[in-house]
């Protein structure tokens, strides 16, 4: 059954944002407002809180660093990891950010005070990316060791090991309800997983490139999958059946990072020059 357009609209926006391209949003609808400055390298990671009002930012100088979105300041800097900080998520409450590093851990913080709560250990290679359930209790890291890896919040304990992909796991995400993972690899393939079993349930193939990015509808009832680098081509899948559904495709330029706040006035882009550009989204 084809997919209805409005969820079709949302995924589109929503790989553009995971896969790093500002083209998602209209060039004529942006003012860029401030540069924040203060990492030492490429910011390679960007995420918003669930409120809107702070950023956070991973680089290649090994730190993860907190912005207040209104003024642009650093609140802090959050020191730890020995290596590339490739991810940083917010917890669905906003009281927790975690961070993932090519020094192959995973780290998690107080956002309020800046202090670490537990590193993650169990990886053996680089984490690429990272996914709260929706109701936080639970953490997934996908890494280049080809393994996704659940994590108990509350207590930092590893409780599932995800196996399956052959190459590095680009990529996770939680359904709506947190019943189902979706992962991204550089095998070309997106698969979905149950959360409480660790069983993969099904693997969608057909991409040409690594899947870069996946996520679901706000209904849970379709995947999109992202893949490509220079040209991006969004797959979308019927989740219950592993069917596809739809395959938008369109071509826009590469960026190290990008991210949305909830509310969709502020949109942040990391580059290259060690510098985070921050635009407001006009109506």
């Amino acid at each position: 059954m084809r997919a209805r357009r409005w969820p079709l609209r949302i995924l589109i926006i929503l790989v553009l944002i995971l896969l790093a391209r500002p083209s998602a949003f209209p060039a004529e609808s942006e003012e860029e407002v401030r540069i924040l400055k203060g990492h030492e390298g490429p910011v390679l990671s960007l995420s918003f809180s669930p409120d809107g009002r702070l950023l956070a930012s991973g680089s290649t100088d090994g730190s993860v660093r907190l912005w207040d979105v209104s003024s642009g300041k650093e609140l802090r800097s959050l020191e730890g990891h020995s290596d590339w900080v490739y991810s940083t998520r917010f917890s669905p409450n906003g009281r927790l950010l975690a961070s993932g590093s090519k020094d192959s851990s995973v780290r998690l913080w107080d956002v309020s005070s800046g202090k670490g709560l537990g590193n993650l250990e169990g990886h053996g290679d680089w984490i690429y990316s990272l996914s709260f359930s929706p109701d936080g209790r639970l953490l997934a890291s996908g890494s280049r060791d080809k393994t996704i890896r659940l994590w108990e919040v509350p207590t930092g304990r590893h409780i599932g090991l995800l196996s399956g992909h052959r190459k590095a796991v680009f990529s996770v995400s939680f359904s709506p309800d947190g019943r189902l993972l979706a992962s991204g690899s550089e095998d070309k393939t997106a698969r979905l997983w149950d959360v409480s079993t660790g069983r993969e349930l099904r693997s969608m193939g057909g991409h040409r490139h690594g899947v870069n990015a996946v996520t679901f509808s706000p209904d849970g009832r379709l995947l999109a999958s992202g893949e490509g680098s220079h040209i991006i081509i969004i797959h979308l899948w019927e989740v219950a059946t592993g069917e596809p559904a739809e395959r938008p495709e369109g071509g826009v330029d590469w960026i190290d990072s990008s991210a949305s706040s909830p509310d969709g006035r502020h949109f942040a882009r990391g580059t290259g020059d060690s510098s985070i550009r921050l635009w407001t989204v006009s109506p």
